[in-house]
C-alpha cells in the first residue's frame, strides 16, 4: 500500500500526517483484518490441544440426537 501523506509541521517537527480519505479507509480495513487474525491465532492457540472428534463421528452424534429429539416429540403425544 502506497500512502500519500501530506506531513504537517509545526516549530520545524512532523507534528501531522494527512492523508486522502480513501488511504484512511484502506488503513482502517488493514488494521480491523490484522486485529481479527490477531484473534484468530490466539484462539487456536489456546486450543490447540484441546480434543477433537472427526466430521464422520460428529455426523453420527448429530443423527443420535436428532433421532432422540424426534422419539421424545413423538411420545409426548
Amino acid at each position: 500500500m502506497v500512502l500519500t501523506a501530506q506531513i504537517i509541521k509545526k516549530d520545524g517537527k512532523k507534528e501531522y500526517a494527512v492523508l486522502p480519505y480513501e488511504e484512511f479507509q484502506k488503513i482502517q480495513e488493514a488494521l480491523a483484518d490484522y486485529e481479527d487474525l490477531s484473534c484468530l491465532r490466539e484462539a487456536k492457540a489456546v486450543e490447540k490441544n484441546a480434543p477433537t472428534i472427526g466430521i464422520e463421528e460428529l455426523k453420527k452424534r448429530i443423527k443420535r440426537k436428532s433421532t432422540r429429539s424426534t422419539r421424545r416429540v413423538k411420545s409426548n403425544d
